[in-house]
């Protein structure tokens, strides 16, 4: 029997997260472009708990006919995977990739009162007082540890990590003087930056922020560090390749759409794009780049 053409009826997108973040901003804009140009509803359901994994896991388990497709981030993609000890999915197995929608660099932020003024700085002070800085993140083996974790095993820096419950909470302790160090997603920062509350001394892009132009990357201290936040769609495992052909093309188109494109640029997000296949094989690099942040920090959790 002929396969209906897709979509004849609702696409739900699954976020593993709450409303409001980055990754459900862009999901919703692209959930918009694709209603208007496809005629159908494309929803997003935001299936919240057990660090990402539980609507992960319901993507894992739906059926593969492009009607259920998840919403894909590093943590719950690439570091759970290795955080947890055991999971209720399999990040390669149990999904197909679609799309590397866009990334969102994070930024290394200090207080101006420290007197370090860049990056090379920050670095020749950790590497003159070892242990004795302390740096913040969103918590323990979130994208914001790793990458600090990645960014001090690359130039062997001794720096101290104090988990938050949250991004934010960690600007507001290097403001106010509890941390030397934070690091944070660029989109949330221009406000305080601009207020010379906090300090942003580098990018974890591979290239500068379309926000921070003349922030550097640490690409540039770093020949080729990139542990930038990203999202990737993903259908389930056993869907058609012809469908995740099909999904894969109409993401790009709507990723590449002016007004879309507009919106995302003033979100701050590097607009990726390109096939499933690429896709795939981007997703299996992160994994492998996220299992050693994983292993070098130590951080794990039991159960699953």
């Amino acid at each position: 029997m002929a396969q209906a053409p897709w979509p004849d009826r609702p696409v739900r997108f699954i976020n593993p997260f709450s409303a409001g973040s980055a990754v459900d901003v862009v999901t919703r804009l692209l959930g918009q472009n694709l209603s208007e140009r496809l005629g159908q509803q494309f929803i997003v359901e935001n299936r919240t708990g057990a660090s990402g994994n539980i609507g992960t896991e319901a993507v894992a388990k739906a059926r593969g006919d492009g009607y259920t497709l998840l919403v894909g981030s590093p943590g719950t993609m690439a570091i759970n995977p290795y955080l947890f000890r055991t999971l209720p999915y399999d990040a390669e197995k149990d999904f197909v990739a679609l799309s590397h929608a866009v990334s969102f660099p994070q930024a290394i932020i200090v207080n101006p009162k420290l007197g370090i003024r860049s990056l090379p700085e920050l670095v020749a002070r950790v590497k003159a007082e070892p242990g004795k800085l302390n740096y913040g993140s969103s918590g323990s083996g979130t994208t914001s540890h790793l990458a600090v974790e990645l960014f001090k095993a690359a130039l062997g820096l001794d720096m101290v990590h104090v988990p938050f419950r949250g991004g934010s909470q960690a600007v507001q302790a290097v403001i106010g003087g509890e941390i030397q160090v934070a690091v944070e997603g660029v989109p949330s920062l221009p406000g305080m930056i601009g207020q010379g509350l906090v300090l942003p001394l580098a990018v974890t892009s591979a290239e500068r922020s379309t926000l921070l132009p003349d922030v550097p990357a640490i690409a540039e201290t770093v020949p080729g560090f990139d542990a930038a936040a990203w999202i990737i769609y993903f259908a389930p495992a056993g869907t058609p390749a012809v469908l995740v052909e099909t999904i894969s093309a109409e993401l790009h188109k709507s990723l590449h759409a002016p007004e879309v494109r507009q919106k995302l640029l003033e979100q701050g997000a590097t607009i990726h794009g390109g096939s499933a296949a690429q896709t795939a094989a981007f997703h299996r690099a992160e994994m492998r780049k996220w299992k050693r942040a994983v292993e070098i920090s130590g951080a794990k959790v039991d159960g699953g």
